[in-house]
């Protein structure tokens, strides 16, 4: 079983394994690879003087993996309560973990199919969002959601900040304390 399983390695997604593998929590990452900024042109991302989305997703799943989370290309079909977790059933088989992070970019339909509470977006092209509360959680306990599907903005960088803090607030969570990840340069 994993701690925690991360549907979708857009921005959002691939920022929250980061930090999750990053604190030592054993991640998946299940990504179909439909995401918006695998076709975006990025100039406006901190840090990034001018990149391709597809090339900023790559460059977001090498980061993730060399801290330890699994990346599987598959698409989550559903999501169930299993004992003190989740089951998430894709394409390729099923996953166990007691968390789980949606960052599914536009799409609401699994998070609906698994009963997350949504509500009418606010960003331009997007009808319908997950429910949060500030810290990322959804309705259903042990579900957390992050970037565009939570109601955030489709940009890059606001996307990819939201699925680090949402990381970070279920990591206080698991922790039973405040958690905090400052890496400090070497000398």
């Amino acid at each position: 079983m994993y701690d925690v399983a991360v549907v979708g390695a857009g921005p959002a997604g691939a920022s929250a394994a980061l930090f999750i593998a990053k604190a030592g929590k054993k991640v998946v990452l299940l990504d179909n690879d439909q995401g918006l900024t695998r076709r975006a042109w990025v100039e406006n991302h901190y840090g990034v003087e001018k990149i391709s989305g597809s090339d900023l997703v790559d460059l977001g799943h090498r980061q993730a993996t060399r801290f330890g989370a699994q990346l599987v290309k598959t698409k989550v079909t559903g999501i169930q309560r299993k004992g003190e977790g989740f089951e998430l059933a894709t394409d390729t088989g099923t996953y166990e973990a007691r968390y789980v992070i949606l960052a599914t970019g536009a799409s609401v339909e699994l998070a609906q199919a698994a009963g997350v509470e949504t509500v009418p977006g606010t960003e331009p092209r997007i009808k319908t969002v997950v429910k949060t509360d500030p810290d990322g959680r959804t309705n259903i306990p042990g579900i957390w959601a992050a970037g565009t599907c939570a109601g955030v903005s489709v940009h890059t960088i606001i996307t990819a900040g939201d699925g680090a803090k949402v990381a970070i607030n279920l990591l206080s969570e698991m922790n039973g304390e405040r958690y905090v990840d400052h890496d400090v340069l070497q000398k």
